[in-house]
């Protein structure tokens, strides 16, 4: 029984990561069979180069690559927008190979109203610092996911769910403030200078969708997440922009985040174990 899928006229996603244990590649194939957009825009980051190894490209990783042909044998038109991690392609910007095509950056005018596409990588001052400290993060989270993996194996055999700790971690790390952060205000100035009403990136793996004013005008900010953690892609049908994920029209995901205590609630949590309060 074949699938029914989502008409859309642009789908938007980022940070696959290709090539790496954290790339949840299965997920992504299961979004792709579900939507028919008419423009598909891979926004950076989707096949690491940074951590590439000739030894690890699994087979749910290549039904991507081949998925990703038959979308352009049907008609799709693909914009493979570069990021850091596959900055290699930089140097093939604007090479055109049917209905594929290298960017470095995309802007697409839907309903009188330009759309901004790029990574993002370029606001990022980590990574204009010090590029080896980046790619030794990346480096940490690839051990980390296969920490992760060892520990969701575990859980499986204890008929337990499984969880994302990295994710956790990136919460407790990163807390959620209402106002905009530098990378946002920084990306939504310059937006709004150029007159685009909407700006997507990517790049930072935390899917976002707010409006954003500055002195220049107001600006609709959205991250599209990854395919790592979040499972999310920005489409646009019937006029407008929205962010969605994955397990909104398919409850496929099994994982759950892992609780980690702060400073206080692990001290208590001893204290209590040793019985001194």
């Amino acid at each position: 029984m074949k699938t029914r899928t989502r008409k859309l006229k642009v789908s938007v996603i980022s940070d696959l990561h290709l090539a790496t244990h954290a790339s949840k590649a299965k997920e992504l194939l299961r979004y792709l069979k579900s939507i028919n957009p008419e423009i598909l825009v891979l926004n950076g980051d989707i096949i690491d180069s940074w951590r590439f190894s000739r030894n690890y490209f699994p087979k749910p990783h290549l039904k991507i690559i081949r998925h990703f042909i038959k979308m352009l044998e049907n008609g799709v038109k693909l914009f493979y927008v570069t990021g850091n991690h596959d900055e290699f392609l930089r140097k093939f910007n604007g090479s055109e190979m049917g209905n594929l095509k290298i960017v470095n950056q995309l802007v697409l005018e839907l309903e009188g109203k330009k759309t901004w596409i790029f990574h993002g990588d370029i606001f990022d001052n980590i990574i204009h610092r010090s590029k080896k400290l980046a790619k030794f993060g990346a480096a940490a989270y690839g051990l980390l996911t296969l920490l992760n993996k060892g520990v969701n194996y575990f859980l499986k055999l204890l008929g337990r769910r499984e969880i994302v700790i990295y994710r956790s971690l990136k919460k407790k790390l990163i807390q959620d403030k209402p106002q905009p952060s530098k990378f946002e205000l920084a990306i939504s100035k310059v937006a709004a200078q150029k007159d685009y009403h909407t700006v997507i990136c990517g790049h930072t793996h935390i899917p976002k969708d707010k409006t954003i004013i500055n002195e220049h005008g107001i600006v609709n900010y959205i991250n599209c997440g990854d395919w790592v953690e979040n499972m999310t892609a920005a489409e646009y049908e019937n006029g407008r922009w929205s962010l969605v994920q994955f397990s909104e029209f398919e409850d496929s995901s099994p994982y759950e985040d892992f609780e980690i205590p702060d400073e206080k609630e692990v001290y208590q949590s001893l204290m209590r174990e040793l019985a001194i309060i």
